[in-house]
């Protein structure tokens, strides 16, 4: 399969690869992964045959993920050609009970350490990551269109959630004109 033959990200405009490149081994923080050689090595290839979709999280490999993406996508000029998604919702401080889950705190929190991580102004797609099971699908959907209209992240995603969930979210999305779900991300 070619990598530079684009599909639409579902019911965006948005063009992306029919494959992400996926980074959750991008670091050894967890005992197993690849080195940065390693990793650059994969992002490298991945890009030079037309690929743009990359997806992180902000706790893949203790945040390392995130900051060789950016560093990788720095070092070769590449920010306006990739579609960077990354995710939100794991407990990043132990102790600290409002440093994990789906709610808005959380949601500001974890966006603005993405952004730093990455070195990056925007996120391209930000997903929840893991419903939290508490978190009522309306602030989710209204921090999400929050951070839209502050240019933070441009489209919203959903991973992990139930149908339900993600059948809420997006009628509210459409009943309250909020930033709709444009991908979810599941096991399938």
């Amino acid at each position: 399969m070619a990598l530079d033959r684009y599909t639409l990200l579902g019911r965006s405009g948005l063009r992306v690869s029919p494959i992400s490149l996926g980074t959750m081994t991008f670091g050894t923080e967890w005992g197993w992964g690849a080195d940065e050689a390693t990793a650059q090595r994969l992002f490298d290839l991945y890009v030079d045959a037309g690929g743009n979709f990359i997806d992180t999280a902000d706790l893949y490999t203790e945040g390392t993920s995130e900051q060789w993406v950016g560093r990788f996508a720095a070092a070769r000029a590449m920010r306006e050609r990739l579609v960077i998604a990354t995710k939100y919702s794991y407990n990043a401080q132990p102790g600290n009970p409002n440093a994990g889950g789906n709610h808005r705190k959380n949601l500001l929190r974890a966006l603005e350490g993405s952004l730093r991580r990455l070195g990056t102004d925007y996120i391209d797609l930000y997903y929840l990551h893991t419903w939290d099971r508490m978190t009522p699908a309306d602030e989710v959907m209204r921090a999400m269109d929050d951070a839209v209209s502050a240019g933070k992240i441009r489209y919203v995603g959903l991973s992990d959630v139930p149908a339900w969930y993600a059948g809420r979210a997006q009628t509210l999305a459409d009943w309250r004109g909020f930033e709709p779900v444009a991908a979810m991300q599941l096991e399938y």
